[in-house]
């Protein structure tokens, strides 16, 4: 027992001194991490949890469809299906009734259930900038939010942050110790990386028929 209590000392010690910062920011420059995030006014009393960036090859414009159409029953979340979507695939093309989103709007589809429906609700919308997803449950509440800034030469910076406040107020770092911090990161590390497919995939597309004549961008409507 005490050869395991060292192990396991050693094992969270080692976590939480090299692992466990790498997670926190992922992605992110020190100036990301640092600077002022927007929606603390969102959450009463909540704590800023970690801040994780990604560049992606495609302006704000191209971007910002796919954060308007996520939600359960609707585009899904573009990470791990499985975990976070009950198994239904995310959507791989953008789909025009799911773009009109303002705040106040839960998203969920018709066709989930209540709790699925109400899971996240919009709370702040600023288009082709920012976008506020707000969710509230029993002795917690939380922002998951996506600030999207323009670069030079058609690209885009998304860093995605938030808020969170827990009551008991104690039991609040334990579970995002023990608990969130490292799932997040397993889920945003894909979500990062399907948004970036698709977004890229769609700047390329819109390109290629912007300089091909008889082309139109068009948006489907396919399921």
């Amino acid at each position: 027992m005490r050869r395991f209590a060292a192990l396991a000392a050693l094992t969270i010690a080692a976590y939480s001194a090299f692992i466990r910062p790498r997670l926190l920011r992922w992605g992110a420059t020190r100036d990301e991490v640092n600077s002022p995030f927007p929606g603390a006014d969102l959450v009463s009393g909540g704590t800023r949890s970690g801040t994780m960036a990604v560049t992606i090859d495609a302006p704000p414009s191209k971007v910002w469809p796919w954060l308007l159409q996520m939600g359960y029953g609707r585009a899904g979340w573009y990470s791990w299906d499985y975990l976070d979507n009950f198994g239904r695939p995310s959507a791989k093309t953008l789909h025009r009734e799911w773009q009109d989103v303002k705040v106040g709007d839960y998203l969920g589809g018709p066709h989930v259930s209540d709790l699925e429906r109400k899971a996240w609700q919009v709370a702040a919308l600023e288009p082709q900038r920012f976008l506020g997803l707000r969710s509230r449950i029993p002795h917690s509440e939380s922002l998951w939010a996506f600030w999207l800034k323009e670069l030079p030469g058609g690209k885009t910076r998304l860093i995605v942050s938030g808020y969170w406040n827990m009551q008991p107020r104690w039991l609040q770092p334990f579970m995002s110790f023990g608990v969130l911090e490292w799932t997040h990161w397993i889920m945003q590390m894909k979500q990062f990386a399907e948004l970036k497919r698709r977004a890229e995939r769609e700047a390329a597309r819109s390109q290629f028929e912007t300089a091909t004549p008889g082309h139109e961008e068009a948006i489907s409507t396919a399921v």
